[in-house]
Parts: C-alpha cells; structure tokens; sequence
C-alpha cells in the first residue's frame, strides 16, 4: 500500500498588533489579530525534511509588523491583501495565500458632547474580520461581524413544530429572542468602499432583527440576509450562524405569584444552532 501526501498548508496564527495612526487633531486604535496560511510545493519538506522552501512563520510575523509601518492598516480587507500580494511575488513555491484578519473595535471616549482626542474604549465584544484568498490569478475578498450579541423581547414565536415522544417544548406566541450574530459575506469583486459596506451591512442587520415579526430564528435569519443582499448590490453572498441563547420563563407559581412574561433565567448550555448561506440566484 503506498502513501502519499494528499494536502498540506503552514502558516502563523493570531499575530497581534495595535496600529496608532497619529493624527493632526485626533488620533485613530487599530486592534487586530492576523492569520496566515500558505498552500503550494512544500512536499519536501514532509517528506524529506528539506526546507528550503520554507518560509519561517516567524518572518510571516515580521512582514505584518513591516507593512503596517509603510501606512494604516486600513481597512482590514485591504491590509490583508496587501500581504497576500507581497507573499505571492516573493515565494514561487506558493500557490494560494489565506490571510484572515480579526479587528477588535475601539471608540473614542466622549467627554460631555466632545470625543477625546487620544483616549479610547473598547465597543463590546463585537468584532470586524475578514479573509482573503488569494491565488496567481484570483482574489476573493470576505468580510464578516461576529461576537455581536442583539435581544428582542416581543414580535418572536415558535410554534407548530414538529413533535415527537421526547418532544417536551411548549409552544409560544411571546418570547425572548436573543442571538450572538457571526455573519460573513462575499464580494463579488476584489474593490469595494470595505469600510461604508461593513458599516450598512451591520446597519441593515441590527433594522432587520428589530424589526422583524420572527416566526423562529430560521425566519428571522433569512430575513436579516434577505435585506442585506437587496441593500448591497457589491456583496454576491452571505452566511450566519446563529446560537439560539435560550432565556427561560421561571416558573414563580410554587411561591404564589404571577410570571407575567417578565422574570427570565437566561441559558447558555446547551443552545440551539441555525446556520445558512444566502446566495443571489
């Protein structure tokens, strides 16, 4: 039986750096996380132990912090194929370059109704990511949003499911709907306007979820993507994946009073998953 070597990539992940672009009014945080993946002719290095088309990974390290220094990293989608592009033309071996960037997002801090100058603090847990892939003859740029935690506390039922023996949900017409939004979506070339795209992406997501009248999370999904995919006539796709983050009705009757839709225990394990991809036709 032979053996052979059916794929193979390398790469250096979560390379941290925070950019300060200095400003003549203001100053302007980047926070980022970078990853690198690298596919093409390093069989030898497998097989023989031969690594003279090896790339350190901690030169991949190095070159994020060199091109940062020749100007912003900004926007993320452009900064990633900046370093896919400088990959490419200096290392024949390689065949596609994966760079994924993840931006922890910063505001100013508002002092009465002036934002300072120099000080900062972090937006949440929410994130700005994007991948791009990037061949000898190919690009494909992806933007995303992920850690972005919205509630909606009416216009959300789920009823009229199917039930089984082992089915014990109750039905409602009046819940808590509450989900952390991962959403990723295509552009349909390699240039766009990244940053006012991410920002009317997030915006039409956030009007959608408000206020839609959701049948289940399934319903409301497709209507978020529905919206975004009709807005941004730039953007050829889009994915989510959608953690149901169950907050339960407490039963208060054992004490004698009345639940009326008000007191919830909120449940993090386990949770429901909905994920799907939205695709114009």
């Amino acid at each position: 039986m032979g053996i052979r070597l059916s794929a193979n990539n390398y790469g250096k992940s979560r390379v941290r750096m925070v950019q300060v672009v200095r400003g003549r009014e203001r100053n302007h945080l980047k926070d980022i996380s970078v990853g690198i993946q690298f596919s093409g002719d390093f069989d030898a290095a497998h097989i023989k132990g031969d690594n003279r088309k090896i790339l350190p990974t901690d030169t991949m390290k190095n070159t994020v912090y060199a091109l940062a220094a020749e100007g912003p990293a900004d926007p993320i989608e452009d900064f990633a194929s900046k370093l896919s592009h400088h990959f490419l033309c200096n290392n024949p071996q390689l065949a596609s370059v994966r760079v994924e960037i993840t931006e922890n997002l910063w505001t100013s801090i508002l002092i009465g109704k002036k934002l300072h100058p120099t000080s900062f603090m972090r937006a949440g847990q929410e994130k700005r990511t994007t991948a791009v892939i990037a061949t000898r003859s190919q690009l494909r740029i992806e933007s995303g949003i992920d850690d972005l935690l919205v509630m909606k506390t009416a216009d959300s039922a789920f009823d009229g499911f199917l039930r089984d023996a082992f089915t014990t949900l109750p039905e409602t017409r009046d819940r808590l709907l509450a989900t952390v939004v991962k959403a990723t979506w295509r552009y349909r070339g390699d240039r766009a306007p990244f940053d006012a795209c991410w920002n009317q992406v997030r915006e039409t997501i956030l009007a959608a979820f408000a206020r839609h009248k959701s049948e289940s999370v399934q319903h409301t999904l497709y209507a978020m993507g529905e919206a975004v995919l009709k807005r941004q006539k730039a953007i050829d796709e889009i994915r989510f994946s959608l953690p149901n983050k169950h907050c339960l009705l407490v039963d208060l009757s054992r004490f004698g009073l009345t639940n009326n839709n008000e007191i919830f225990v909120p449940v993090d394990e386990p949770h429901g998953l909905i994920e799907a991809t939205l695709r114009r036709t």
